[in-house]
Formats: C-alpha cells, sequence, structure tokens
C-alpha cells in the first residue's frame, strides 16, 4: 500500500484499544485453565517455558480418552487438571457473527450487537489494502472485548479466500472477488490485522481521512513486522481446496469431486491460501468438503503436509461441519467410520467441527488404524496455538488485552470504518448524461421501489451477527429528502407476483426522482444454495421497466447482492440513467449510498467479479477448468481466461470525475542472467539460450533482484475530488498455450483532488506477476515481450537471458 493509501485512514482502528482501554471494565470473566492453585502445579501453566515445551507438557498429563475429547469444535474440559471446556467455533467474516455456537449475543451477556461491516465482496471492490486491515483490526478489538465477558471465543474461522470462479456461487459472496492476486492481499491483510501482532503500549496521533478526526492508533512492532508467535486472536483461511460449488443441479458441496489440473492449482486455487499462510502468518486452515481429484480434502496429505513443509505453517487444520462425516457418509471414500477418522487425522487435520471424531476415535485406535501419536501430533497443534493466544496464562483481565469490555464494541470509531467501507465499495456502472450526483436542493420528492428497498435485515449478507445501527436504503434517503416516498413493487425477492407494480408505478409518477431497488438477497445466494439464473429474480425485470416507463424523468437503478448480474437490459435503456451496485454493504450501507447519490461522496468502487451474461449459464459449474477450450464450445472463467461477452468486467466502475494517467518509468529491457544459477546458465547454453522460450522461475536465485517499480502519473482531470484505484496489468507472450488474457500485476488506491496530479508507483516482480504456470503446475517466466498494461496505456518489457 502506497503511503497515500495507509494516510488515507491513517490507521484508525488502532483506534479504539487505545482510546477505551482505561475506561472499560469487563463484567464477567470466561472460564480459563491455570487458576490458583494448579498455576503452580503444572509446567504448562509456566508462561516462561517455550510454547511447544509446554504444548509437550499439557499432552503428558492426558489419557487417550481426554486426548480424544479434544478432537471436537466443543473441546470437552478436564477438571481434574483445572481446565474447561473450549468452544473453537465462532465465526467473524465481515463482523462478529452469530453463526458459531462460540459466539452468543442474546444469553443474558453485556454485548448485545458488534459492528456490521460490509459483506466482504463489497470491501474487496475498494481495492484499498489499508481498509482490508483496519477491519480485520476493528473485528479483533470486538471478538476479544465480547471474549472478555464470555461471549465470544478466541479462534474464529475467517477469511474466507476461495476464489468466486463461477457467478452463480451462493458464497461468492463472502469472498474477495475472481482474481487470485487480490484474494491473496485480502487474505494478509484481515488475518495480519484480525491476529493482532505485537500491541505496543506507545501511541500516536494521526487524522482520518477527510473527516479530519484525529485518532489515537496503538502502533505494531518496532518493525512495523507482525509477531507470529503471540496472537491476540486466531483467524483460519478457509476453505482449502478447490471450494466453490454448493448445490448446483445434481452436485452437493459434500460429494463434489473438484477435478483440477495442476496448471489451475498452482496460478488460481492455491495462491490465496499460500499468502495468507506464508505472509499473513494465519493460525488456522480449514480443510473443505468436496474431493480434489478423487480424493477428500481433509484426507488430502500432499495438500495438508505442504502446507507446513513448503510454506512454514505454523497453526492447527480443522475440518468443515462435518467434513469428516462427508469421507465416509457421501463420498464412501472409506470403508468404515473409522477409516475415515485415521485417514484425515493421518493426513494432517487436527480437529474435526462436529463429533465424527470423537465418536469413532476410539474405536479406530483399537482396531490399529489410528496411532496415538497421530492423536498427540493434532494436539500439540492445538494446544500451541490456545498458549499462542495466552489461554493458559492465567486470569485474561490481568492479559495484554484484559481492559476490553463492552464498551470497545460498537464504538464511534468502528461505526466510522464501517460507513467508510461502503463508501468504497459502492460501485457506480452507469451513469449517463452525468445523471448523478442528484442536488439535494433541487429534489422536491423522492420515491424508492422495491422489496429489499425497505429491510435493514437484508444489507448484511450472511455470516451477520446483530449490527450496532442499521437502516434501511429508504429511511437514509429520508434523511436526505424529506418527501420520500416507498413502495414494495413486489411482495418479496423471489417476485413472483406483479399484483403491487400498478402501486409502484402511481408512486413513481407522482415523485420527482425516483430509485429502484433490484437485485439479490439471501433466499437466492447462500450456503448450500446456488443460482440457476443470472437474470434477477422473478418478475424484477419487469418491475424495473414499468417504473422506468412510468417515471418523469429517468431513474436510477440500485442492485443488492453478492453475485454478478446479466442486467443488460438496463446497461442499454436511456429511461434507466444511473446503475449502482451496492452488494451487502453492511449497516451503515444506507447512508453510504445516500452520501454517493447526492454528491457527498465520489463513487470510487471497482468491481472484483466478471459480470457474465444470462449465456454462461449453459456452461456446466461443476467444471473446474479455467481456461478455454475452443474445441467444445468452453469459454474459461474469470477476466483473465474467459473468451466470451461480458456485462460488466472486472475492475469496472466509474467516477463522477475522469482520470488520465502518463507512465513515468519503467524498464524496457530485464535480463535474467545475473539472477540465475551457475548451473542454471552452463544448461541454458549447452541447450542453445537463443532457442528458448521460458525459464522456470525456480532457477532463478535472486527474484528480488529482478523487481521494479513502475512510476504513474494520475490526473484528475474533473470537477470533483475522489479516490481512485489504479489498476496494472500485464499480458505475457502469446507462445504459450493457456497463457491468460492479461493479469493483474498490482493496484493501489490514490486520493485525488481535482485539476491535481498525483505521482505513485507499484512494484512488479517479475517471478510473481509477470510468470505463468505450465501444465505441470510450474511457475515459468516466458521470454520475450511482455506488456503492462495501464488503462489504455502499454508498455513493453522485453524480458531476456542475457
Amino acid at each position: 500500500m502506497s503511503a497515500n493509501g495507509r494516510c488515507l485512514f491513517c490507521l484508525l482502528v488502532s483506534l479504539s484499544l487505545s482510546l477505551s482501554l482505561s475506561h472499560s471494565k469487563p463484567v464477567a470473566n470466561p472460564q480459563f485453565p491455570c487458576k490458583p492453585p494448579t498455576h503452580n502445579t503444572y509446567s504448562f501453566c509456566n508462561i516462561s517455558l517455550p510454547i511447544t515445551r509446554r504444548a509437550q507438557s499439557l499432552i503428558s498429563h492426558l489419557t487417550l480418552q481426554e486426548k480424544i475429547q479434544q478432537l471436537s469444535d466443543n473441546a470437552s474440559g478436564i477438571p481434574r487438571l483445572g481446565i474447561p471446556h473450549y468452544e473453537w467455533w465462532s465465526e467473524s467474516l465481515h463482523g462478529i457473527a452469530i453463526n458459531g455456537p462460540g459466539v452468543s449475543f442474546k444469553n443474558g451477556g453485556p454485548v448485545t450487537s458488534a459492528t456490521g461491516f460490509p459483506q466482504v465482496i463489497v470491501s474487496a471492490a475498494s481495492f484499498n489494502r489499508t481498509l482490508w486491515f483496519l477491519i480485520g483490526s476493528a473485528i479483533a478489538i470486538e471478538a476479544r472485548a465480547m471474549y472478555n465477558v464470555g461471549q465470544a471465543g478466541l479462534t474464529f474461522w475467517a477469511p474466507n479466500i476461495n476464489i468466486f470462479r463461477d457467478p452463480r456461487w451462493g458464497r461468492g459472496q463472502e469472498t474477495p472477488g475472481e482474481d487470485p492476486m487480490v484474494a491473496s492481499a485480502y487474505a494478509i491483510e484481515f488475518v495480519r490485522g484480525f491476529q493482532g501482532g505485537r500491541w505496543k503500549s506507545g501511541t500516536e496521533t494521526e487524522s482520518y481521512g477527510r473527516h479530519g478526526i484525529g485518532q489515537t492508533r496503538v502502533l505494531l512492532g518496532e518493525d512495523g513486522e507482525i509477531d507470529d508467535d503471540k496472537l491476540m486472536l486466531s483467524a483460519c483461511c478457509k476453505h482449502s481446496s478447490a471450494y466453490d460449488l454448493e448445490k448446483w443441479g445434481n452436485f452437493s458441496r459434500y460429494s463434489f469431486n473438484a477435478v483440477v489440473t495442476e496448471q489451475d492449482m498452482e496460478d488460481t486455487y492455491q495462491p490465496p491460501f499460500r499468502s495468507c499462510i506464508q505472509e499473513g502468518k494465519a493460525s488456522c486452515l480449514m480443510c473443505s468438503y468436496n474431493e480434489v481429484n478423487g480424493v477428500p480434502a481433509c484426507a488430502r496429505e500432499d495438500l495438508l503436509q505442504k502446507t507446513r513443509t513448503e510454506w512454514g505453517f505454523k497453526g492447527y487444520i480443522t475440518s468443515d461441519c462435518d467434513a469428516v462425516a462427508t469421507i465416509f457418509e457421501y463420498q464412501n471414500y472409506t470403508k468404515s467410520p473409522e477409516d475415515a477418522v485415521a485417514i484425515a487425522l493421518k493426513a494432517g487435520m487436527d480437529i474435526n467441527c462436529g463429533t465424527y471424531v470423537l465418536r469413532n476415535a476410539q474405536s479406530a485406535v483399537e482396531k490399529g488404524k489410528l496411532q496415538e501419536e497421530d492423536i498427540d501430533r493434532a494436539l500439540h497443534n492445538l494446544f500451541s496455538v490456545q498458549l499462542r493466544l495466552g489461554l493458559f496464562d492465567g486470569d485474561p483481565k490481568k492479559g495484554q488485552f484484559g481492559k476490553l469490555g463492552p464498551k470497545n464494541v460498537c464504538t464511534k470509531e468502528h461505526k466510522i470504518l464501517a460507513l467508510e467501507a461502503a463508501r468504497q465499495g459502492i460501485v457506480l456502472l452507469k451513469n449517463d448524461k452525468k445523471f448523478l450526483p442528484l442536488n439535494k436542493k433541487a429534489v422536491s420528492s423522492l420515491a424508492i421501489i422495491g422489496p429489499l428497498a425497505n429491510m435493514a435485515s437484508s444489507l448484511g449478507g450472511d455470516y451477520t451477527g446483530y449490527p450496532c445501527d442499521s437502516e434501511s436504503l429508504f429511511e437514509g434517503l429520508k434523511a436526505y429528502i424529506k418527501k420520500t416516498s416507498y413502495a414494495i413493487g413486489c411482495p418479496d425477492v423471489a417476485c413472483d407476483s406483479d399484483t403491487q407494480f400498478h402501486k409502484a408505478m402511481i408512486v413513481a409518477k407522482r415523485a420527482d426522482f425516483v430509485i429502484v431497488v433490484a437485485g439479490l438477497d439471501l433466499s437466492q445466494e447462500t450456503e448450500d444454495l446456488d443460482r440457476v439464473s443470472l437474470l434477477l429474480p422473478g418478475k424484477q425485470m419487469s418491475l424495473v421497466s414499468s417504473v422506468a416507463a412510468a417515471s418523469k424523468k429517468p431513474v436510477i437503478l440500485v442492485l443488492t447482492g453478492g453475485g454478478p448480474l446479466d442486467v443488460s437490459f438496463a446497461k442499454g435503456d436511456p429511461r434507466i440513467a444511473s446503475i449502482l451496485w451496492i452488494g451487502y454493504p453492511g449497516e451503515a450501507g444506507a447512508k453510504a449510498l445516500a452520501e454517493i447519490i447526492f454528491g457527498e461522496y465520489n463513487p470510487d468502487g471497482r468491481l472484483p467479479v466478471t459480470w457474465y451474461p444470462e449465456s454462461f449459464t449453459e456452461v456446466s459449474m461443476n467444471d473446474m477448468n479455467m481456461r478455454p477450450n475452443p474445441s467444445i464450445g468452453y469459454p474459461g472463467r474469470t477476466y483473465r481466461f474467459y473468451t466470451g461477452n461480458r456485462v460488466y468486467g472486472f475492475g469496472g466502475g466509474l467516477s463522477y470525475t475522469n482520470f488520465t494517467y502518463k507512465i513515468l518509468s519503467a524498464p524496457s529491457k530485464l535480463s535474467l542472467s545475473g539472477s540465475l544459477s551457475a548451473n542454471s546458465r552452463k544448461r541454458i547454453l549447452q541447450q542453445g539460450g537463443e532457442r528458448l522460450s521460458y525459464i522456470i522461475t525456480d532457477e532463478i536465485i535472486s527474484c528480488n533482484s529482478l523487481r521494479f517499480n513502475v512510476r504513474i502519473l494520475v490526473e484528475n482531470v474533473g470537477n470533483m475530488d475522489g479516490g481512485h484505484v489504479v489498476m496494472l496489468f500485464s499480458r505475457v507472450p502469446t507462445v504459450f498455450r493457456g497463457s491468460p488474457e492479461k493479469q493483474l500485476v498490482g493496484f493501489e488506491r490514490v486520493q485525488t483532488i481535482s485539476h491535481r496530479s498525483t505521482e505513485m508507483s507499484i512494484l512488479v516482480d517479475p517471478c510473481e506477476h509477470l510468470s505463468v504456470a505450465n501444465e505441470q503446475g510450474k511457475k515459468i517466466i516466458l521470454l520475450g515481450g511482455h506488456v503492462l498494461m495501464l488503462g489504455d496505456l502499454e508498455h513493453f518489457v522485453t524480458i531476456q537471458i542475457y
């Protein structure tokens, strides 16, 4: 993230931790081990000892039955050692959620709500690394505060970083989108923010964006790096791997076999998980329900062990719930439940969400299918994470985060952050004749129409909690225009009746300006539910067109939902002047939308997914291939490989102002010679270097020495200040079969001033950004002319050996 991007928020979140630490007292305390007198009895309570030794000590005190009782998300207590039960499963996808049993809002605790940030796909549309870090940090503060009053755990199963491969996927809304680089960047920032790092007592004050609010922020370590030994909370990268189908046709996530090429695995499905672990330092990985090339994901020893041997993973691996059961019950991969338990634990899974391991592990040991040392290995990983979280360090009230409590939840700072996230995530897709923004002084009356227009509960998406201050879109707009009327139009989002159309048209005729809200909610897309169509559900299209025909002026169409929609009819209809996608914008979405419509905020979000036409539904959702196959009419997937028509493209999004680019500096040639090992250079000479078309990146011993900056001048040539996302793409030489149409090299979000220029740079790592995967799953750099693309500009970089 550039200095400009980092200063835009000025690290707001760090925020309420130091602002409120001295003012908030936990009302209650969770149960915890190592209380007096046991704190002086057992080595695992001795905080001066290394974590590994403490974990081994704890394991040594357990019987086999006690060990097995720890292998569920609801781990049993061990009263004789003073260890209470622990619930591993809490959820925090875009705020503290009610989905996991580890979180409780309604059982008499002092915390009854938590900040509802936009759904991940909306936050991803900001293309703002700082924002992602701050959201993770804010959620962490609220989670730790809730733990301190016994309303949440310390281990949360987020983020979801699967690639949004198919537009029909019901859980695509939970992800950062279709690009593996963006998903990787999101994973790194969210996990770093959520797990906390080295919080220090020192503070410094900075201002927050255009609001000029001075904020006190807690600093990370002196070197700015995350200390991955100590954890504020534990984040979990899910769902590994190639998981992106819920229930479509005859296919179900519980039995689906994802057939994936080595090429696609290397350059699409695995990069977010590798980044989440290697750079984000995530302390948990979740294996998915599906099979990968005929082997259940939670039994894929090669994939699970690779995270430790090659990626340096230090954490625990959990199954999805109840993915161990599916190995036998749905996939029929093993001959018995005991075999399913044994194969998952031996492959590297450490804990089973559910009870299947609890019920079958003892029998698996007795039958010789599972050894106690396999269980001990899993326990070592589990206990090590709990120890890193300080769970065995005594009274959490006396710990580093002990003063966090209810006053640190739903703070003013967090609500402002939720609003800023919604602002930056909303995407303007159409704006004929600069119809927007509206001048509120010139708007005498407003009509808002649609089944989602007056439902605040629909703005969160899945994996939500109870938001602090949610309001409907109707309420948010009425705050700007008092004479605002509402008509439902359709009885619900499915919209199988047009009986309410007439009333909606009457309301539209009477209003000065009309906003129609259409799109999706969780009745159309969610966990265990994929879509079959990309069109607006039911008769919604007819509603939009009918209202547009009745309105005195062209209308504004607001689209909800996480999945792409084919709204070609609206894109080409002059009666629909503007289209805004708001997704699931969270508790502050209504205010953010109103600010954009009335010009208080200049929209700057960009689509993180391709919007396909309805004809794409002819493509089988179970086809996992990313690359096109013209011989069978298969068009490929995502902007990197898709060869068909688009409704809106990846990275699409308009502003109320205009921008121009100039590339100030970038190399035109790049030699690999000095970065190759002596043996590689000798081999290349023997093979005739001038005839080679590529170099395997593993042969490059110094990728860092090849890095270069592309210096860019961004000029705001319009009349309005605003943020802008700069996206740099690359295209590799066309000699390689299966190369992407283009791929994202880097992105930065900058703040611009009208009729002023802003200079920024994007770092390019050729080994990472200019490479592609071959059919064997090896990353290679193609020799010859690469093209860097910035808007309409192209810059050629020739990569050669000498």
